[in-house]
């Protein structure tokens, strides 16, 4: 970091004392500035690679120069001190531009890691102007507007392959992966929506294989799948002999994601004793394992999904309404399949090579008759379902082609029920009985929209017992 600069603005003699040491010995070279004035001054007279500003200075809001540092410079991360407990002002910093933030008292440790992410970052711009260099010199083509807003375009080489893992050419899906990429420069909150199988997962492990966390983990975890007696320590950890059963020590998921990112799955699937919990974490940015007497820095970038309107459970008690501002200070909306229905060829070639690389064959075709099914077919599990049907297709077909009776789109889970019943011809008694369970379940998930915490709700079992019976069926 011997080349690094930083500007940090804080009315405090002692605070910025204390930032300037901390940063020198990393090497960064420091400017520091006192108030908005100053450090407008310096930003004109000098360039630096990162700047971190205080929320309160004497002539004005620190908001003010995040805002200014976002229009007039662009590539220069800016990161926010806030006072602590003021979780409001940082949603607020990083809405306006911020792409993290660090709380008073400053623990070292996280503004080390927040320097590091903030050098990385500007190191990956820098790269990437490099390897694929702006043609100025020429003029620009489309206006400076379009010229602005083509940021897949200036870096095609290094995240064209890393976005074309999302498949489709419609403009639904093409606003997602512009949206994408701006996200992945940031250290904000991202609360992914859209329905079941519209591709939640894969939308944050883009934005997180795009930033500067990139060479970290990755760690997806679903919040409706774990009991609510070992949430606290999947999350956090646990010290052995903590409780019965903690025959070791655990790390818990924000261990493991350290440097990198942790995708909330369904994330209003947590019960509202956790969430206070995980509020306090992702605000402190330290977490306690439980039986341990200390609590450890974590630096974790957190992003969540839903496929459940979170509004609604805020206004019925459901969901903690700081949390939800806390985890939604952006949000990216995935588009339902019937949304983006110019993709279903591409993901249907996409979707049958990868069928016949899995099970050793050559991949599929389908006649025209199978294409036009899918096209006017609604997939309430999009994405996912498409999937599904395709692998149920190539299972059944005989030929080369597959056929629309292949596809059996028309198929309900009633249907099935009415031929097992109408037919049973040669099967147990067992045979038939699980015939009527599998399809039960089936029918279950597509209701919930393949939600299974809401099809085990439907049908009155648990959760657990759920999932016993879609590993035993081998239900996808």
């Amino acid at each position: 970091m011997a080349d690094a600069t930083a500007l940090i603005v804080d009315d405090e003699p002692d605070l910025r004392e204390l930032l300037d040491l901390t940063l020198s010995r990393m090497g960064v070279d420091v400017d520091t500035a006192e108030d908005l004035g100053e450090a407008r001054h310096k930003l004109a007279e000098n360039q630096y690679d990162f700047c971190l500003t205080d929320m309160r200075l004497p002539d004005g809001n620190g908001l003010s120069l995040i805002k200014q540092i976002s229009r007039d410079y662009p590539q220069m991360p800016v990161a926010m001190i806030t006072a602590y407990g003021k979780v409001e002002d940082a949603v607020t910093a990083l809405k306006y531009g911020a792409f993290d933030f660090v709380s008073k008292p400053v623990d070292l440790e996280a503004l080390r890691n927040l320097v590091k992410t903030a050098l990385k970052l500007k190191r990956d711009d820098a790269e990437k102007r490099t390897a694929s260099p702006k043609t100025a010199s020429t003029g620009p083509t489309d206006g400076d507007a379009a010229s602005h807003d083509s940021t897949l375009n200036r870096d095609a080489d290094q995240q064209s392959t890393i976005l074309d893992r999302m498949i489709g050419k419609s403009d639904a899906i093409m606003q997602v992966r512009k949206t994408i990429v701006k996200l992945a420069r940031s250290q904000a909150p991202v609360m992914i929506s859209g329905d079941s199988g519209t591709g939640k997962e894969l939308a944050a492990s883009l934005i997180h294989d795009l930033g500067p966390r990139a060479e970290h983990p990755f760690i997806a975890v679903n919040c409706g799948a774990i009991p609510a007696e070992l949430m606290e320590s999947e999350f956090f950890g646990h010290k052995k002999g903590s409780f019965t059963g903690a025959d070791t020590d655990k790390e818990g998921l924000f261990q493991t994601a350290s440097g990198g990112t942790l995708f909330l799955d369904e994330v209003a699937d947590l019960p509202l004793a956790m969430q206070v919990k995980l509020l306090r974490v992702i605000q402190e940015k330290r977490v306690r394992a439980i039986g341990d007497k200390r609590e450890v820095p974590i630096d974790v970038r957190i992003l969540s999904a839903s496929h459940k309107a979170l509004k609604p459970m805020v206004e019925a008690g459901e969901f903690r309404s700081d949390l939800y501002f806390r985890l939604n200070v952006i949000e990216l909306n995935m588009p339902s399949l019937t949304q983006r229905r110019a993709d279903i060829p591409l993901l249907v070639s996409h979707f049958l090579e990868v069928i016949a690389e899995q099970w050793g064959d050559e991949p599929r075709q389908l006649d025209d008759g199978a294409k036009k099914s899918l096209l006017e077919h609604s997939f309430s599990g999009n994405v996912r379902e498409l999937f599904n049907v395709l692998q149920r297709a190539v299972t059944l077909c005989d030929g080369e082609k597959i056929t629309a009776d292949d596809l059996q789109l028309e198929r309900t889970a009633l249907d099935s029920d009415s031929d097992i019943v109408a037919h049973p011809g040669d099967k147990s008694l067992d045979d038939y009985m699980e015939s009527i369970e599998r399809s039960i379940l089936e029918n279950a998930l597509k209701e919930a929209k393949y939600n299974k915490t809401e099809a085990a709700r439907t049908l009155g079992i648990t959760f657990r017992s759920f999932r016993y019976k879609l590993d035993k069926y081998e239900i996808d």
